[in-house]
């Protein structure tokens, strides 16, 4: 039997990886008819899903055929159910037990208009002890050589050079480092120096100290990122409007595909998860670029906190109608 367009489910061996999650959360989603105040609002089915930036690609990674390890921390009676619900979804992993209670996140869509409400709790407060162990359990894991994903925000009492320690530990064993936060954090992991980062427009904007008002000062921003030596591939994820993928050679951009968007939630999750799999598959920047914007979109297709199916993947992919030379 032929692979599928993307590739994305044929069993090939890949390089491994390892996704680190310092700050996940109990993503819990409901739907309510309409949001308004001081009212009781009765809602619809709760769907619970274990959320965070790693886990959330090591979840990307399962879906679309692959393997990985996610390091996370977990504490509290929020924690079990954290763990559960990973074992459930098949995630190999290493919990690092912390003190205090794993957040939770709460997104509603109210049905009369479509919209979506989403609330970010704060983490909890890490102790020295509790983000140390955290590093240890990383190092203990980092595979020789492959991709370790460290992604998501930080959470109080960790320090703003975490990313950039793990980016340190990955280059003395000669693996990949992918960082996706912002702030302090993504400067620090930058001025390590890592493989590939996901910043926003704002965001690399912010890390250069230049307004980005357009896409040909986008694209500038993000080559002088890459020339500097700070990373080696900058990929952009633009909403509606798409993605854009920037390595030394070149710039590579791409629409999304249509469809019709019920939750945005994870879509850039997705979007990173596709990307590192295909690459550690081996495939060409071209080609993991165009299946991770597909699974962005695959993923913007599906309700609250659900990830990108490959076969929508598969689906997208095969429809995508490329420029005639996607090179800027």
């Amino acid at each position: 039997m032929a692979a599928p367009a993307s590739g994305v489910r044929h069993p090939l061996h890949h390089d491994p990886i390892l996704t680190v999650t310092p700050n996940p959360a109990l993503d819990v989603s409901t739907s309510v008819a309409q949001v308004v105040p001081e009212h009781k609002m009765r809602c619809g089915p709760t769907e619970l899903d274990p959320g965070g930036g790693g886990v959330n690609v090591s979840r990307v990674v399962r879906n679309l055929g692959g393997r990985s390890t996610a390091v996370y921390v977990v504490g509290g009676p929020t924690g079990q159910a954290y763990r559960e619900l990973l074992e459930r979804a098949g995630i190999v992993g290493r919990a690092v037990r912390i003190r205090a209670s794993t957040r939770e996140s709460f997104t509603v869509d109210e049905t009369s208009t479509g919209a979506q409400f989403r609330f970010v709790l704060q983490g909890p407060t890490l102790r020295e002890p509790e983000w140390r162990a955290l590093l240890s359990a990383v190092g203990d894991d980092m595979p020789s050589g492959g991709y370790v994903v460290a992604s998501g925000s930080l959470p109080p009492g960790a320090p703003e050079d975490l990313y950039a320690r793990i980016a340190r530990i990955a280059r003395e064993r000669g693996t990949r480092c992918v960082v996706d936060t912002s702030g302090p954090a993504l400067r620090a992991a930058l001025d390590e120096g890592v493989f590939l980062v996901k910043p926003s427009r704002r965001e690399l904007g912010e890390l250069l100290g230049v307004h980005i008002d357009d896409d040909p000062a986008m694209r500038d921003a993000a080559r002088e990122l890459v020339r500097s030596g700070r990373c080696e591939i900058v990929a952009l994820t633009l909403g509606e409007r798409g993605a854009a993928l920037v390595t030394r050679d070149r710039t590579l951009a791409l629409d999304s595909p249509r469809v019709a968007v019920r939750s945005t939630v994870g879509a850039g999750d997705a979007f990173l998860g596709a990307l590192v799999l295909r690459l550690a598959q081996g495939r060409g920047p071209a080609a993991a670029f165009r299946t991770a914007v597909c699974a962005g979109s695959a993923t913007a297709m599906l309700p609250a906190t659900d990830l990108c199916r490959a076969e929508d993947v598969d689906r997208l992919y095969a429809a995508m109608v490329l420029p005639p030379e996607p090179v800027l």
